[in-house]
């Protein structure tokens, strides 16, 4: 490391000591801190959406000799006469969505408007054909119907959907990350929440297939700096005490936004759905003049003067004094600033990121801890993912499964912050991802129990992966230099993002081995969870400012 930026960093003022002095989490943190997570709530219903509005929908074989012109009926009592399907242990049918039996051409039948006494057995065959007019189970429309995305030959279609928006995370977390950290963390904050707001609008008046992908791509690359950038923003505008607390009620917030998709069984049409949950968050531009930058990327970025403005506003809404030290040490510095050369300063800022990134790959203790994290990153969010994405599949009214799976995260969070706060860091993330572990193997084998028992379970396990991705974000914030904090969580949720695109094509394993895919959720977290363990104790510590601090963490 050069001298220049040697002493840049040394020099920083240790902002959780300015934190003594004005408050941890006083009046100004926590107005600054509600208004950030306000915007989570459309982050979090952006990023699922595509649940729904690429949702496939019950749809069922139009039969014309048997079916109302006017209103046909999807569950009628003729069905399973002409309609192939399976029946459950409770009696109930359900038909195949793009066959149908071959009309008994002896027996008279034609596929004509409905003549009564027609749709009897010996009036169709065993044999089975394709259709291509259908009868749909709900009022709901999504792509599906839009653009006829129906039957097996279509169903990667769909499934491309999940796989282009985990692609649109994977870019705008490596990209806002380091752009974050380079111009500042409530620029990019505001930018992502626009860029959502806008590609949303556009997603919603795609006119084909091919322009829906586009816009869903870029929507989930606006999406994806919001929570990181809204958690980076908390955890460093609070002292060590309350950062736990910072992350975890960020994370009701999400979970609240996620569940809110659930009332989607109100507003079936997809295009109605995705205007509302894409025009609201354009309010937001007003934060531009109300939140304040990150002090402690100021302070980083030698921006002192415009950190001491941002801290003397803190202290005066607080209530609190500041010293006459912490004042005359603002003031020299700032004249210290005045008196460096600007292009040596300029030149300075911009070297301070790739400096430390150096300096990481140089030391041989932050590369095992961080492709450790990165690992159990990646498992989280394929797991986490999975949980999610298949909770429109258990039995029952799928946007109550849906909610119950999202409001489950509620419970998640608050085990996380509980065990953040007793147990510290490490065991809070092992215990998590143990737990998850568990619920899912047991939930692997017990697919042909109970219903009621296969969604407990279910929920559980997504309690247990829910908690472990809480505490990792906080976690892994409280083992980066402040330098590339917003960066370094970016990256790891990037490498989560690419794991999370395995997570569609997990469940089609099941057509070999039906408790396949549980087990594997299960055996993941359980290497997770035990590898873990070997990762440094940061309870209570001091964020680190520089690599050398990082490094020296759990010394």
């Amino acid at each position: 490391m050069s001298p220049s930026a040697a002493g840049a960093t040394t020099d920083l003022l240790d902002f959780d000591e300015i934190l003594t002095q004005i408050g941890e989490f006083g009046r100004y943190q926590r107005r600054n801190y509600l208004l950030i997570c306000l915007p989570v709530l459309f982050a979090a219903a952006n990023s699922l959406s595509y649940v729904f509005t690429a949702g496939k929908p019950t749809y069922r074989c139009y039969i014309p000799g048997c079916d109302s012109i006017q209103a046909p009926e999807y569950h009628a009592d003729w069905l399973h006469i002409a309609v192939p399907g399976t029946w459950s242990k409770k009696g109930l049918f359900t038909p195949a969505n793009c066959d149908r039996y071959v009309a008994n051409e002896t027996s008279g039948f034609s596929w004509d408007p409905l003549q009564p006494g027609q749709c009897t057995a010996e009036n169709f065959t065993q044999e089975e054909e394709r259709c291509l007019q259908f009868v749909y189970g709900t009022q709901e429309r999504t792509i599906v119907q839009e653009w006829q995305l129906t039957c097996q030959e279509n169903a990667w279609k769909l499934a491309f959907v999940g796989t282009t928006h985990f692609a649109g995370l994977v870019i705008g977390t490596a990209l806002f990350g380091y752009l974050a950290d380079r111009f500042g963390r409530k620029r990019i904050f505001l930018f992502c929440i626009v860029f959502m707001a806008v590609t949303g609008v556009a997603q919603a008046l795609a006119w084909d297939y091919i322009s829906f992908l586009s816009f869903a791509l870029l929507n989930a690359v606006g999406t994806s700096g919001v929570y990181p950038l809204a958690f980076i923003i908390g955890v460093e505008m609070v002292g060590p005490r309350k950062r736990e607390m910072s992350s975890i009620v960020l994370n009701y917030f999400y979970a609240v936004g996620e569940a809110l998709l659930g009332l989607s069984v109100f507003i079936p049409n997809w295009r109605n759905l995705q205007l509302i949950l894409s025009i609201p968050p354009l309010i937001f531009l007003g934060y531009f003049w109300i939140v304040p930058e990150s002090v402690r990327w100021l302070l980083a970025r030698n921006q002192r003067e415009k950190a001491g403005v941002i801290i003397r506003r803190a202290a005066e809404v607080n209530r609190r004094d500041i010293s006459i030290e912490l004042l005359a040490s603002f003031k020299q510095q700032e004249l210290d600033m005045e008196s460096t050369d600007y292009d040596q300063k300029e030149k300075q800022e911009n070297n301070q990121i790739w400096l430390a990134v150096k300096e990481v790959f140089a030391s041989h203790v932050l590369i095992i801890r961080y492709v450790n994290m990165l690992f159990i990153w990646a498992v989280n969010a394929i797991v986490y993912y999975g949980l999610s994405l298949n909770s429109t599949s258990l039995s029952g009214n799928k946007y109550l499964n849906f909610t119950l799976v999202c409001l489950v995260e509620i419970p998640g969070y608050s085990l996380a912050w509980l065990c953040l706060r007793k147990l510290g860091r490490k065991l809070a993330l092992s215990g998590s991802l143990l737990l998850c572990s568990i619920t899912c193997v047991a939930s692997g084998y017990m697919t042909m129990r109970a219903n009621w028992l296969i969604v407990t379970l279910f929920l559980i396990g997504k309690l247990g992966i829910t908690s472990s991705f809480a505490v990792i974000y906080t976690y892994t914030a409280e083992m980066m230099p402040t330098v590339i904090r917003s960066g370094g969580v970016g990256v790891m949720s990037t490498f989560a993002r690419c794991g999370a695109m395995l997570a569609p094509f997990v469940p089609l394993l099941g057509t070999y081995y039906e408790p396949l895919p549980l087990l594997l959720f299960g055996a993941a977290s359980l290497i997770a969870g035990l590898l873990s363990l070997l990762l440094p104790e940061t309870f209570h510590m001091k964020l680190p400012d520089t690599v050398e601090e990082a490094i020296a963490l759990g010394k």
